[in-house]
């Protein structure tokens, strides 16, 4: 059983000013239990042998919000040393990935670190665009580095509340937003992550990683977004809220999900894209050219009020592809639409691709 420390007591449900309670990650494991899916090599966790940086020398009080946004300023591995108990680092400014420090930031929590934005800000930010953060390409959507990994770690009480101004993309990803470069997620937790509540594209409570339809990435295809063995949600009261896709958001990017549990998980927009969104309560996936693989997944009480409760995957130009293998996508309510149980799709003829021993229903 994994332990992190909350940024607040008390066992209720958090609200907008408090901050998610200890009870409230305590036992909540990363991943589901009963996945089983291979992990293939790339997905595997980084190695963090030799770290660049560690944060922390022995004790929680070293162990500070500054001293991770200087770290990953930094780039590179980053471990924790905060002492033997799980601890809670509250930071009080974004952390952001610089694209010329390298090829990899890896940040390795141990099972014992959580990073919070204290319901005030987004935690964790990566854009190879964004020209406060040194592009290393013109093409920046199309590169592949920074190759950004968190892994044995927990993102709680991240907010990009009124970040998606008009004409951009900049909002979501409560807890983390990626563009360009590379990202893999492994063995994580995310827990009462938020971003704007109406939008038509907006999304991400967790997390949102872009490519641009008007610049589509040919290999996006084969160079995924991967999901490994985390928890998004887990229990009642502490999933991730955003107009779309409560958990995981993306527009026209990969994403393979494995041994990975999606519970709690909101998309409370409304109109859905002509509207202000409400679109896949877990997951939000629209564009071109990009494939969503979900194995050994469980995805269940989970809720969008427009479509797809569980799953929202639009391919506007019928390439990609859907594909559902040894997971079980239960108990999602259905918003105003849906093509099957739990999952609104468009996509080319014959998918989605579902296993036999996936479990799809009401």
């Amino acid at each position: 059983m994994v332990l992190v420390a909350g940024c607040g007591g008390g066992d209720d449900p958090p609200g907008p000013d408090d901050g998610t309670p200890t009870e409230a990650v305590n036992g909540l494991a990363a991943g589901n239990p009963d996945g089983a899916c291979a992990v293939s090599a790339e997905a595997q966790a980084e190695d963090v042998s030799a770290p660049t940086t560690v944060i922390g020398t022995g004790t929680p009080a070293s162990c500070t919000g500054a001293a991770v946004v200087a770290a990953v300023a930094k780039g590179g591995v980053i471990t924790f040393d905060c002492g033997s108990a799980p601890v809670t680092i509250v930071l009080t400014a974004t952390a952001r990935v610089f694209n010329d420090t390298g090829t990899k930031v890896v940040i390795d929590g141990g099972n014992k670190v959580a990073l919070s934005g204290g319901n005030k800000i987004r935690i964790l930010y990566q854009n190879a665009c964004d020209p406060a953060l040194r592009p290393t390409s013109a093409d920046c959507n199309n590169q592949q580095t920074p190759a950004l990994t968190v892994q044995n770690i927990a993102f709680v009480d991240g907010n990009a509340t009124g970040l998606e101004k008009p004409g951009t993309e900049d909002g979501g990803g409560g807890a983390i937003y990626v563009r360009g470069g590379r990202f893999k997620v492994i063995n994580a937790r995310f827990f009462h992550n938020v971003c704007d509540p109406l939008g038509s594209d907006v999304g991400g409570g967790a997390i949102r990683v872009l490519d641009f339809p008007d610049k589509p990435i040919k290999s996006s295809v084969d160079r995924p977004v991967y999901i490994v063995h985390s928890t998004f949600g887990g229990a009642a009261g502490f999933g991730n809220v955003c107009a779309n896709g409560g958990a995981l958001s993306s527009i026209g990017t990969s994403y393979t999900v494995l041994n990975s549990l999606f519970t709690g998980n909101q998309a409370i927009g409304h109109g859905a894209n002509d509207g202000q969104g409400g679109n896949g309560g877990a997951i939000y996936n629209d564009g071109n050219t990009y494939d969503l693989n979900v194995c050994g997944g469980k995805l269940t009480d989970n809720h969008a009020n427009e479509g797809g409760s569980a799953i929202f995957y639009v391919s506007n130009d019928l390439t990609g592809g859907l594909a559902i293998d040894q997971s079980v996508i239960q108990h999602n309510p259905k918003g105003t639409f849906e093509t099957m149980p739990g999952m609104f799709y468009k996509t080319k003829a014959g998918d989605p691709q579902i296993s036999a021993d996936s479990v799809i229903g009401p």
